[in-house]
């Protein structure tokens, strides 16, 4: 089971990754994921992440203490709209799957929002 979590770290890493030269490819998420899955077995990889300006903060912040920025939190909030709008314009055919996808965007964007901000 353990080469379950190291493999699926190490992907998110990776894709995480190509967010640094990407635009609009979001870093964070990725490496938030990477951390969880290689917190226990790859503790120098977690802290390298921790030590990335820029993502490596906010990467922390929310793993050891569940906190996002308010400016974290307005950036995710726009993404949803964002790519829900884009996504339910392309699917406007479907109601259905547009339906399930805003009641999911729905759901993320509630638990963004309702998480503690840091302590500046």
């Amino acid at each position: 089971m353990r080469w379950l979590w190291v493999s699926c770290g190490f992907v998110l890493f990776v894709i995480g990754a190509i967010g640094i030269v990407l635009p609009l490819w979001p870093t964070t998420i990725f490496w938030i994921g990477a951390v969880f899955c290689l917190a226990e077995s790859h503790p120098k990889v977690r802290d390298w992440i921790y030590t990335r300006p820029g993502v490596g903060p906010i990467v922390r912040d929310f793993v050891e203490h569940g906190e996002i920025s308010r400016k974290g939190k307005i950036a995710a909030i726009i993404g949803i709209i964002l790519t829900g709008g884009l996504s339910a314009w392309l699917l406007h055919s479907r109601i259905t799957v547009v339906a399930i996808l805003a009641i999911v965007l729905i759901l993320v964007s509630v638990f963004i929002v309702t998480r503690r901000e840091p302590n500046l």
